[in-house]
Formats: C-alpha cells, structure tokens, sequence
C-alpha cells in the first residue's frame, strides 16, 4: 500500500467522522461512522488496481459502504442514516461539480455540459449502490425471515 493511499484512507476517516459531528451523529457511533467512508474509500481505490472508470468505482464502493452502514445499524440497533450518510462523504463528487461550475463561470459551455453530465453520472452511481445495497439488504432479511418461517413446526395445527 502506497503512501498516497494511507493519506487518502487517513482523509476518507477523519472526513467521515467530522461530518458525522456536525450531523450531530451520537459519540458512541462516530468510530463506525468514520471507519464506512473509509471502507467505501477502501474500495474505491481498490477497484482502481483492475478497473480505472470512475462511475463503476464509485457504484460499487456505495454498495459496499450501504451493506455495512445497514448491518451496523442492525448490530447497534441504531438509523442506518447514523452510519450511511457519513459513509458516503468521502465520494461526493466536489471536484467534478466545481469544474463544472468554473466552465461555467468561464464561459466554456461545451466543457461545462460534458463536466455536468460527468457529475451527475458519478452522482447517480452513488444513488444507484445505496439503493442497490438497500434492496440486497432487505431481500436478503426477507429470505432468512421466510427460511425462519419455514423451520419453525406449526404449533396450530
């Protein structure tokens, strides 16, 4: 692991937390908080090392972020909001929007429409693994609830 990395990861933690502060997240769930931006980090630059396209890096990282900020919440007995919304800190894409707002600025309307468009991709790909990671979450409680369902004998009949 590179220098960069530890400094990224570093960021992506601390990043998280202190968002987590100011969405005044309990003090006792601020380490878990910190530790899902830096997992969704994490895997970002780990798909880096296979893959270089942002927008997939950036969907598969949510997934991966959303899947632990739900089962925390389920450990903790805690929102997944607790977890999730400071998980996804480190991806927003602040960057990618203020180049699209200095085209604009600029006057560079064809590099402003491609920078948006690029934005709102990487935007929706964060959306996407949330709502994604969401949904394998609830299918897969909904499985073991109806597996659970099934084992147990019938006491009616």
């Amino acid at each position: 692991m590179s220098s960069a990395w530890i400094v990224q990861l570093a960021t992506a933690f601390t990043g998280s937390i202190g968002f987590a502060l100011l969405f005044n997240v309990p003090a006792a769930h601020l380490m878990p908080a910190g530790f899902g931006g830096f997992l969704g980090w994490a895997a970002y630059l780990l798909l880096g090392l296979w893959y270089q396209g942002d927008v997939l890096r950036f969907f598969a990282a949510s997934i991966a972020f959303t899947l632990y900020a739900e089962s925390l919440a389920r450990i903790k007995k805690t929102p997944s909001t607790v977890f999730l919304v400071p998980a996804a800190i480190p991806l927003v894409p602040g960057a990618s929007l203020y180049r699209s707002m200095r085209f604009t600025v600029d006057g560079a309307w064809m590099d402003f429409m491609n920078q948006i468009v690029y934005t709102l991709f990487l935007a929706s790909a964060i959306a996407g693994g949330i709502v994604c990671g969401m949904t394998l979450v609830h299918v897969l409680e909904k499985v073991m609830h109806l597996r659970k369902k099934q084992a147990a004998p019938d006491k009616g009949h």
